[in-house]
């Protein structure tokens, strides 16, 4: 079968993308490996209409009840391979492929997370936690840990400066005279942490391997992550040093009928971007796909 579109990544992008195209009366199919950042949000506090937060898992089940009434198939495999053929993509994968006129790459991003054997349950009780954007208002006044290299983890210190007096920068690297003098500067406490560890502690995260351990209320990673935008680069797609795709202001890629949304996109990686990203995506496709009249 030849689709109108093929979305790669189910999270709030591609499922955004998914239910736009669906109600254009596009022919679209959503590929998804399971792997959505959003099932790490413990609660949403900046989706406008929620109040009280919403968790991620409840965000995308919510969205995926949505495609289910669209009648949108959601198959659950990973994308091993993409290739350009005549009338668009031909995408592989373990027990399949497709065929598509369009291809919308929303696989996201995968966050590098300190050494810590239960993260994942650190993350799940808020005390290990990836975006200030998104929560550092539910922090205030807690005490408060960045951990990474002083270059990368700085801003981010910065940032949560404004939410709390008691902040401090665990520095897997150090950097410039500039930026320590910065952070004095601030009031934000600077350790040399570079063979720095964590372990669950009472509700709190608590170092291992510093001359004193030290717990935090909440640790945010400043470490980088990795941009899961292979498909695109086997494509020759432009992107950033990091990784992320260059798009225009329609969200497309330098490779004619590919577009890029989400976080696998922009380095602001919030669900609000991604389903403006979603939205923008989705028209143009619709608008360069011949009509479908009823």
């Amino acid at each position: 079968m030849f689709r109108d579109c093929l979305i790669v990544g189910g999270g709030p992008a591609g499922l955004m993308a998914a239910i736009y195209l669906a109600r254009f009366r596009r022919d679209v199919c959503v590929i998804d490996a399971g792997a959505s950042r959003a099932t790490l949000i413990p609660r949403s506090h900046n989706l406008p209409g929620f109040t009280g937060g919403l968790p991620g898992t409840e965000l995308l089940a919510r969205m995926s009840a949505q495609l289910s009434e669209l009648r949108v198939p959601v198959l659950h495999a990973e994308v091993t391979a993409l290739e350009m053929t005549k009338h668009g993509f031909h995408a592989t994968w373990s027990g399949g492929d497709a065929d598509a006129a369009t291809v919308v790459l929303a696989c996201g991003l995968v966050d590098i997370h300190p050494p810590c054997d239960e993260w994942q349950l650190a993350v799940a009780e808020g005390t290990l936690r990836y975006c200030p954007i998104c929560d550092a208002y539910e922090a205030k006044g807690l005490r408060i840990a960045v951990v990474g290299p002083l270059q990368h983890a700085a801003s981010k210190a910065m940032f949560l400066r404004g939410f709390s007096q008691d902040v401090t920068l665990l520095a897997t690297e150090m950097g410039a005279a500039e930026q320590i003098s910065a952070m004095t500067e601030a009031g934000i406490h600077l350790v040399d942490a570079p063979d720095l560890r964590f372990r669950r502690a009472d509700h709190k995260l608590e170092t291992i391997g510093l001359e004193t351990n030290l717990q935090f209320d909440v640790v945010y990673p400043a470490m980088g992550a990795e941009v899961r935008s292979q498909l695109a680069l086997s494509l020759g797609a432009a992107h950033t040093d990091q990784g992320c795709l260059k798009v225009d202001d329609h969200q497309r890629t330098s490779v004619a009928g590919l577009y890029g949304i989400g976080d696998v996109v922009s380095d602001l990686n919030q669900i609000s971007v991604a389903f403006g990203h979603a939205a923008l995506a989705a028209c143009t496709i619709h608008n360069s796909l011949p009509r479908r009249l009823a």
